[in-house]
């Protein structure tokens, strides 16, 4: 009766207008902290506990970026987590095309039940894997070094990477990997010069993926990494604090240098999944 008796109310639920007003609270949602810790890291100790709370700082300063690295090696805890987050992400690759190729194309008996396990497996909370994770890691002697993240990372990317990458390779015909191996390919030929190829939105996502879990973890690394010069940026971020005083300032200008490299990444790598989408598309 209310849709009749106001169509004009009607129509603004259902129209542009109420896309753009979901549009717009998802950016403000997504953009704001980002913004505030922006300005914050451009902002004086005093201006920042001023009253009232000034949004935009007034006299914007950079000391706060050279603070953070003077105080801490900031440069070694972007190394880290870059090195880390690299290679967990390239292993976490090779792994899950292989495994999402198996899944794909082979005929395996308990397809369903292994596709179930790897779901179940991804829904595992970290905290509840830190123990057994770190009695493998110290009885392989792997405490205080990179491959102690590398292998766990690579492990709790595995599920989401491997699911996301068996979907789209169910997109790509069988004839064209048929064709390939009748021209002399091997079925792993095939795999890396076409299927691959073919699925780069996919893999490049998956990637990112992988790339983000790595760089962002903060549980393993504190668990893992006791040696100073092996500390990540998560954890780098936190030795800021000081026993009476949080120098907020300087630790938003740490954060906004770890967010700025990951930020471009994830630009590079979303330009190359929409060209990736586009090109597939045109091809038909």
């Amino acid at each position: 009766m209310s849709a009749v008796a106001n169509p004009g109310f009607s129509s603004l639920l259902s129209g542009r207008p109420l896309r753009f007003i979901a549009g717009g609270a998802l950016i403000i949602n997504g953009m704001f902290p980002a913004l505030w810790i922006l300005f914050t890291s451009l902002k004086t100790e005093a201006e920042l506990t001023a009253k009232p709370i000034t949004w935009i700082p007034h006299a914007p300063t950079l000391s706060n970026y050279m603070q953070a690295f003077s105080d801490q090696p900031l440069h070694l805890f972007l190394f880290n987590s870059f090195m880390v987050a690299l290679l967990s992400t390239c292993l976490t690759l090779l792994v899950s095309v292989l495994a999402a190729y198996a899944l794909a194309r082979l005929n395996l008996r308990y397809r369903g039940l292994i596709l179930s396990l790897i779901i179940a497996v991804s829904t595992f909370p970290l905290v509840t894997l830190l123990v057994p994770l770190f009695e493998i890691m110290r009885t392989l002697n792997l405490l205080n070094t990179w491959i102690a993240l590398v292998l766990p990372y690579t492990v709790l990317s595995l599920p989401v990477c491997t699911l996301m990458l068996v979907s789209f390779f169910e997109g790509i015909p069988r004839d064209l990997e048929n064709a390939a191996m009748i021209d002399g390919c091997t079925r792993m030929g095939a795999l890396f010069k076409v299927v691959v190829p073919l699925c780069a939105p996919g893999v490049f996502t998956a990637g990112i993926l992988a790339f983000v879990n790595a760089w962002d973890e903060f549980l393993l690394a504190l668990s893992f990494n006791s040696n100073p010069s092996l500390r990540t940026l998560p954890v780098g971020i936190q030795l800021y604090q000081g026993e009476f005083a949080f120098p907020w300032p300087v630790i938003s200008a740490a954060l906004v240098v770890g967010i700025v490299p990951v930020a471009v990444l994830i630009v590079i790598f979303q330009e190359r999944v929409v060209s990736g989408l586009t090109a597939g598309g045109i091809k038909g």
